[in-house]
């Protein structure tokens, strides 16, 4: 049972899915108190992290969203739909992927690799934009993680006859 059997994939498909969608709804949280809180005091430290904050505020709902939209095609329509097929994961995670890489990298180069909040009065709330950047990082990870496992999938599919057209799971 390998990481492109089906059993595994209709195991894994919910759980990493769920962890994306509950690390993303975690992520748009902070970031959209983080945004109104500096549309209302404007005490941002500069106006890169404002920005990248609600960058981040947009990769989340566009993960939310997008990965709720594939949950459910999983679970409803689990054959014959596109948006069960390897190519749909495929294009989804990759745009995904792009965009949290960015994310991450940027609000970690606007803080300069993480703040220590104990040592520092400059940035007003620190603890936020730690766990900001954190969220973005991890919820990166897990969209490498799917990733991975969609190319074993689709890799596994190819291989047994099917395309990359087909479903992520085959019919029972």
């Amino acid at each position: 049972m390998g990481a492109g059997s089906d059993s595994t994939v209709r195991r894994a498909h919910p759980i990493l899915f769920g962890s994306l969608i509950l690390f993303s709804i975690i992520e748009m949280c902070i970031a959209a108190w983080l945004t109104a809180r500096y549309n209302s005091r404007h005490d941002y430290p500069f106006g890169s992290v404002r920005a990248r904050v609600r960058y981040i505020l947009f990769c989340s709902i566009w993960t939310i969203f997008m990965g709720t939209v594939f949950l459910v095609f999983f679970f409803v329509t689990a054959l014959g739909s596109v948006m069960t097929s390897v190519a749909a994961h495929f294009i989804f995670l990759i745009i995904t992927f792009i965009l949290w890489i960015a994310a991450a990298a940027a609000i970690t180069e606007s803080l300069g690799g993480g703040l220590s909040c104990s040592h520092q009065n400059y940035f007003a709330y620190c603890g936020q934009l730690n766990a900001v950047e954190g969220f973005a990082w991890l919820i990166w990870i897990l969209v490498t993680i799917t990733l991975i496992m969609v190319i074993i999938r689709g890799i596994s599919v190819a291989r047994s006859g099917g395309g990359y057209g087909d479903s992520m799971t085959p019919e029972a």
